[in-house]
Parts: C-alpha cells; structure tokens; sequence
C-alpha cells in the first residue's frame, strides 16, 4: 500500500456509509459468535487478512490502529488454556489450573475468534466521521434523531473532557496540591471533572433545545446520508466471508454450536 497520510480518509472505503459498515460487521460477527472452533475462526481471519489491503490503510496505520487487539487476544487464549474445559490428555494440574488438549484447543479458536471479529471492526470505523455516522442511523435506519444528535454531542465532548483533565491537573500542580496523595489527587481531579461534565451537559442541552433539536416533527439534515451500490457491496463481502467461515467448519466436522445443548 502506498497511500498518503490523509488518503486513508479519502478512499473508497472510506467513502461508504458508515452504517453499511456496521451493517457489515454484524453479519459477520453473528457466525463467529455462535460458534467456537479453530477452523470458522481462521477461515474468517484468513480472507480478512487478504481484503486488508483494499480497507485504505496503509500498513503501519494499520498496525498502529490494531495492535492492542494482536496484543491482547493471545492473553485471552492464555486464560481459556488455564481454565478452559478440560479434555483430551492433560498436561499441567495445579489447584483451579488445567492445561489439556481441550483447553489448548479452546484456547486458540478463541483468540482467533476475538482476532476475527475484533480485526474488521477496527479497520473498517478507522475512517468514520461521527457526524456522517449520526446522520445514517437517523435517516437510513430511522432511530430517533433526538436520541442519535444527544449521543453524537456527547461524543463530540469526549475530546474537552481530556483537554479539562490536563488543565485541572496543570492547575493544581500552579497552587501545589498536587506534589503527593495520587490516590487523593485523582479522586479529587475525577471528582471536579464530574461537576465539570454536569454543568457543560445542562448548558449544552439547553443551547440544543434552544436550535430546535428536540422539536417535534419531522426534522430537516444539512447532509443527506446515501445507502447505494457501494454500500451493498460491503455488506455482501461481510456475508461472504461468514459464509466461507461457516462453510469451512461444517466441511471439517468441527462446528461447535455454542448455544446448543451440552
């Protein structure tokens, strides 16, 4: 990939609506949720590793954005391995501790699991503007604009929230009372930061209710959200790859059907 810094933002997929995405990623989580077993796991992981190139990241924004989640599955997979179902030949046995065939078995298919649904979702809302969000859950899923124009608000004040934080903390260290008692000194900023919160909710309710934001009637939008062929696409590849996911396993005899009896 040879993409420039900002062309992330300006690739075709980032073009799509994001609700076609999250469309996307439901159906292809729904397979992998219903199911635990290495092969739908990996069959799933393995197409999404080769449409990574066309999601409109460059390689090292790519590994930037996902290396929490590379980091994290395989300490998920070493939890199931020490406490999972045991079965099959059993390795180590200490107290509450048992490492069998089982357990590794699990183990594995869990972390490819949790790479399989956690890969997509990250790379695919890496491109999403809120604002584009709000406006296609309202006007192509029909959720109440009141509800979805409060959410995108509070958003929009997660970024003034840490912008508070920093002054809070600049603030007290100016007046020195915050050279010692960190637990003391956290409580307090967390606790001011609360009031802080209230105070901007109440005065940013009340400037949206002043606009006309919580009118009854239909409302008008400065920006109409589309829903077309590209989006449709999207969604198609997302059920492609659950059903090779699905196909995969049932071919193997490894279908494990979490929800089912026993």
């Amino acid at each position: 990939m040879t993409l420039a810094p900002d062309q992330a933002r300006t690739s075709t997929m980032a073009r799509v609506n994001p609700v076609a995405k999250l469309a996307a990623t439901m159906v292809l989580t729904v397979p992998l949720v219903l199911t635990l077993d290495v092969v739908s796991a990996g069959a799933a992981l393995f197409v999404e590793l080769l449409l990574m190139p066309w999601a409109g990241l460059r390689w090292g924004e790519f590994w930037r954005r996902t290396w929490l989640v590379w980091a994290l599955a395989p300490l998920t997979g070493v939890t199931i391995a020490l406490y999972g179902r045991t079965s099959g030949q059993v390795y180590v046995e200490w107290l509450a501790v048992r490492v069998s065939d089982g357990s590794l078995e699990l183990a594995l298919a869990t972390t490819l699991r949790v790479l399989a649904i956690a890969l997509p979702s990250v790379v695919l809302f890496a491109s999403v503007d809120p604002t584009d969000l709000a406006d296609g859950l309202s006007q192509i899923w029909r959720l109440p604009a009141r509800f979805v124009l409060g959410a995108l608000a509070g958003l929009r004040m997660v970024g003034l929230f840490l912008d508070d934080w920093r002054a809070l903390e600049l603030a007290r260290r100016a007046r020195g009372v915050a050279d010692r008692g960190r637990l003391r000194r956290f409580l307090g900023m967390a606790f001011a930061l609360l009031v802080l919160s209230i105070r901007r909710g109440a005065k940013l309710a009340t400037a949206m209710e002043a606009r006309g934001f919580g009118a009854p009637g239909p409302r008008t939008w400065a920006r109409i959200s589309r829903f077309g062929g590209r989006e449709w696409a999207l969604i198609a590849v997302g059920a492609g790859i659950a059903a090779v996911a699905v196909a995969a396993a049932l071919a193997a005899g490894t279908w494990n059907f979490i929800l089912g009896p026993g």
